[in-house]
């Protein structure tokens, strides 16, 4: 089903971002494609070091792609220099993953949150941005009294509740989500999960929600893509990939996932064996291939496997989908 290109929000066109390296160019982020719709979410999940955080970080340009296209709300952003991003970031905010070493601990809690009200200039006087800034706490939840509260004196619950207000304060439209619950306790993690989602409906939000946890990713996604060594092995709406994962790597993600109901059988967990490929100077090869139980002696003469649609809104990079 082809999607109107007026609800798509996002766009990423064969993304990338290497860093240099004395051994060679590290391939953080390598030919990344995806589009997200309007009002919706879509999760990143995959191992640490798999280029999550550098994906949402170099769609936001905190960080210069390499290559590739980034287009958003119709627009092309690629090539914006600083002062025409800075224009931009009301539209595009991030909520950063460590809520404690993301807020300047020298300010308050009304300094943190009024501070994108004043760089950006939206509202005129103190009374104003005073107003909104309690307004802005009032919708994530945290009570008024602690308006003159350091980080220090907040647990990371309220802590990760003005990260989320700072993301807000410029009303965006997209919304970077870095790993915004792993810091927190369950209990914890529960209530911001509950919040994002509320706040989605209420503002028509959309999000890139950025985690390694597959069962936040589930229950908070619509689609999910799953990342391996800077690249996208596989992405479907949730149910799909929960239901029929293709890629053996995502195969292994689902099968380590604890089943809470006690008495009900057991899934055979796959374990992933072997190192992990430098991505460092990476050969045109299967990137997964040294640690696949799958794999067959045709997969290792084939290059790296690029993402195809297998069925519709199923995407597979890996030979053993091939339908050839």
């Amino acid at each position: 089903m082809s999607q109107n290109n007026d609800d798509i929000i996002l766009e990423v066109q064969n993304l990338t971002k290497y860093f240099d390296t004395p051994k060679g160019k590290l391939h953080a982020v390598d030919g990344v494609n995806f589009k997200i719709k309007k009002g919706t979410t879509l999760g990143i999940v995959g191992e640490s070091g798999c280029g999550k955080s550098t994906t949402g970080r170099t769609i936001l340009k905190l960080t210069e792609p390499t290559g590739g296209r980034i287009i958003f709300d119709g627009e092309d952003i690629t090539d914006y220099k600083p002062g025409k991003m800075r224009k931009l970031r009301t539209e595009m905010s991030i909520i950063f993953q460590d809520p404690f070493s993301s807020l300047d601990p020298r300010q308050s809690v009304m300094q943190l949150i009024s501070e994108p009200l004043i760089e950006h200039k939206i509202y005129k006087t103190k009374d104003e941005i005073k107003k909104q800034t309690l307004a802005l706490m009032d919708t994530v939840g945290l009570a008024r009294r602690f308006v003159n509260s350091y980080p220090h004196e907040l647990d990371g619950g309220r802590r990760q509740r003005i990260g989320i207000a700072r993301a807000l304060a410029v009303n965006p439209k997209l919304i970077v989500c870095d790993e915004p619950v792993s810091a927190l306790d369950v209990s914890i993690q529960a209530q911001i999960l509950n919040l994002l989602r509320q706040l989605q409906k209420d503002m028509g939000l959309t999000y890139i929600f950025i985690t390694h946890d597959l069962s936040v990713v589930k229950y908070f996604s619509d689609e999910i893509a799953v990342m391996y060594l800077g690249q996208m092995v596989e992405k479907a709406t949730s149910d799909e990939l929960f239901d029929n994962p293709i890629h053996p790597y995502t195969k292994a993600l689902l099968s380590a996932i604890p089943l809470p109901v006690v008495g009900k059988e057991k899934k055979e967990r796959k374990l992933i064996t072997g190192e992990v490929t430098s991505p460092v100077n990476l050969p045109d090869i299967c990137r997964f291939l040294s640690r696949c139980d799958e794999c067959k002696e045709s997969c290792r003469a084939k290059c790296n496997p690029k993402l195809v649609e297998v069925s519709p809104g199923h995407f597979v990079a890996c030979h053993l989908a091939d339908k050839e």
